[in-house]
């Protein structure tokens, strides 16, 4: 089969590889569409991810297809069934599973290979994270499962409510699910972000405001009287990952407010916050990372009910031999959002 492999820091390649083996309790899944993510772009340009993949590897997360063979012992799925898997599975029996705390499970499972024409997808996940794609949902629709479970989390984590004003920082592809969803929840949404593009965008998904960070200190003041009072807003969602943006979530919320610092910042990286301003303006700082099950079933259920439009967040199709220069597209901060990857 034809499979994008990683060799190492953007070194991508398309190469020729044997179709996987299915073993006991695994599906084969045949690729009918993966879809570009901010984290397989930050893998690509590392060469690696210390929890995720090991190169060479073939890589690439966010998919879904169509059974091909399934492995003895597997319930529930067979060959001809269009499916879509989450890219990770809880082990359910740690310190922290047995807490309800899936998404730090000490034994996190994690898939990788979608970028590519067939994947194997590991027993534990089809056991708990694999699942039918309804017969109206085209794939690529379904591919959109994983990103969104993450933010469904995030709105869980981050408690909003109708009538709130929720200031949301980044208009990629998570920002832009982010505002759809908080609008969907009868929030008013300020939209802040970057690149004439994702502006639009996200004015597109119902942002009441839309606010260029071209200058984070004019950015703070514009944000704030846009809120009632000029208090603030009530929630705060940073989906950027850099320090200096969750410092500034942090000037953009109201007294009592939550900030949900959702992008992940790089490694060994550090912020300063103002203890004054957390303990006597009693804000509760949040942040949210990866899905449940739970969350990957409510997600799959938010597209299929039509509450998430995923071709407003595609700008293309690309075939997997064009992999390598759609990342170099993307790389070079053009203002992509999603591309499906067709194998």
């Amino acid at each position: 089969m034809t499979a994008a492999v990683l060799y190492g820091r953007e070194d991508v390649r398309i190469e020729r590889v044997p179709v996987p083996a299915v073993g006991p309790g695994q599906v084969l899944v045949r690729i009918g569409a993966a879809l570009t993510c901010g984290t397989d772009l930050k893998v690509w340009r590392r060469g690696y991810h210390a929890r995720m993949i090991v190169p060479p590897a073939v890589f690439g997360h966010e998919f879904a297809g169509t059974v091909a063979a399934v492995g003895p012992g597997v319930e529930g799925f067979r060959p001809g069934m269009r499916v879509v898997a989450a890219n990770s599975a809880p082990c359910g029996e740690c310190f922290y599973c047995r807490r309800g705390a899936e998404t730090i499970c000490e034994d996190l499972l994690f898939l990788n290979g979608a970028y590519a024409e067939y994947i194997v997808v590991p027993e534990r996940i089809v056991r708990k994270n694999l699942l039918e794609v309804p017969p109206h949902l085209p794939l690529h629709h379904a591919a959109f499962v994983e990103p969104l479970a993450c933010v469904v989390r995030g709105l869980d984590e981050t408690g909003i409510s109708p009538g709130d004003t929720v200031a949301i920082v980044g208009a990629g592809p998570v920002g832009l699910m982010f505002i759809l969803l908080t609008r969907w929840l009868g929030a008013r949404v300020i939209a802040v972000g970057r690149r004439l593009n994702r502006l639009q965008a996200a004015a597109r998904m119902g942002a009441d405001h839309v606010v260029d960070d071209a200058t984070p200190e004019d950015t703070v003041a514009t944000v704030r009287a846009l809120t009632e009072g000029g208090r603030g807003a009530d929630r705060v969602i940073e989906c950027v990952g850099l320090p200096e943006v969750w410092e500034q979530a942090l000037a953009l919320v109201r007294k009592g407010g939550t900030v949900q610092l959702f992008g992940g910042c790089p490694a060994d990286t550090f912020v300063r916050l103002s203890t004054h301003l957390i303990h006597y303006g009693e804000i509760t700082i949040k942040s949210a990372f990866h899905h449940t099950p739970g969350h990957i079933r409510r997600a799959l259920e938010l597209i299929a009910g039509g509450v998430i439009n995923p071709d407003a967040l595609i700008v293309g199709r690309e075939p997997l031999a064009c992999l390598p220069a759609v990342l170099e597209r993307m790389a070079s901060r053009n203002g992509l959002l999603k591309t499906v990857i067709v194998p």
